[in-house]
């Protein structure tokens, strides 16, 4: 969950390409599910036999109807707005994430998350990792009934951070930028230059990690003082943050399974989803073939 997008623009480049280019075409595919289910690009969530499926992509921001339309991502705003929609309707028995995300901004996810977690209270919300949800994805994964992992996929990057840019030289036009806030603002753009500025950088990561963890914690009920060691890699509690496959995800109680992803949609379909209504064969509908066969008759006679 990080402030600086470039390491999650890396992780998705792979699958942007250069359809990224000044949005020359859109890069966004259709979200299929091996049942025949299909969300457009754009589209919060579709619904078949009253299984939700709702994609969770790319880099998490609050929210631009631009990314949603053409790039295929999620956003928060959209989260909160498909999770209460989706907990109001009866017709919906439960709800897929189909997650594949670096994480984003800190800035809107933890509401994203908390509606997520009233959504589990109401019904069914099962996460797949297809195949990475890192960061401010796992977070909101995390909230999930259950998460399971596509072969291969990876889940973590617990923890937050921030890259802060402060001019210390001339630019490139040949002018000293220099930065001043007013008298009682000092924290507004700390100077990373200095120990004061790097303790107020330091002090939001900390507290941003504190509420991080504490997300995770609820969702995935593991009590807050476990995690630090739980989470790192050493044993040095502050060696966390890392992403994990399926093994080491599994090994600190932060994925529940590993399937292939059809084996995972039939599964789900198969728990939840409703049978196809077969058509009625009594009532208005049979009165309806018995009036067209007393016509035809009729007419036959004539």
């Amino acid at each position: 969950m990080a402030l600086d997008l470039r390491r999650a623009q890396d992780l998705l480049a792979l699958d942007q390409g250069d359809a990224m280019v000044a949005g020359l075409r859109r890069p966004a595919m259709a979200l299929e599910a091996n049942n025949g289910l299909r969300v457009e690009p754009g589209e919060r969530f579709a619904v078949l036999r009253g299984v939700a499926v709702v994609p969770v992509r790319g880099i998490l921001t609050h929210g631009s109807a631009l990314y949603e339309s053409w790039f295929g991502w999620a956003t928060y705003s959209g989260i909160e707005d498909t999770a209460a929609q989706l907990a109001a309707d009866a017709d919906v028995t439960a709800v897929i994430l189909d997650m594949n995300s670096p994480g984003g901004l800190v800035i809107g996810c933890e509401a994203a998350a908390e509606a997520i977690r009233s959504l589990r209270a109401v019904k069914p919300v099962h996460a797949l990792v297809n195949p990475l949800a890192a960061s401010a994805a796992y977070l909101i994964a995390s909230q999930a009934t259950s998460i399971t992992m596509t072969p291969g996929a990876l889940v973590g990057s617990i923890g937050t951070m921030t890259e802060v840019l402060q001019p210390v030289q001339p630019s490139l036009y040949g002018d000293q930028a220099f930065i001043i806030t007013s008298s009682h603002a000092r924290a507004k753009r700390p100077d990373p230059t200095t120990e004061v500025g790097r303790a107020e950088l330091q002090r939001f990561a900390d507290e941003a990690e504190a509420r991080f963890h504490q997300a995770v914690s609820l969702g995935r009920g593991i009590a807050l003082e476990e995690l630090p060691a739980l989470l790192s890699v050493t044993d040095d509690p502050a060696d966390g943050g890392a992403s994990y496959e399926f093994e080491a995800a599994l090994a600190r109680r932060l994925v529940d399974g590993r399937e292939t992803r059809a084996a995972f949609y039939d599964r789900i379909f198969a728990q939840h989803g409703l049978q196809p209504r077969r058509p009625a064969t009594g009532g208005r509908a049979a009165l309806g073939a018995q009036a067209v066969a007393a016509a035809a008759k009729a007419i036959a006679a004539t």
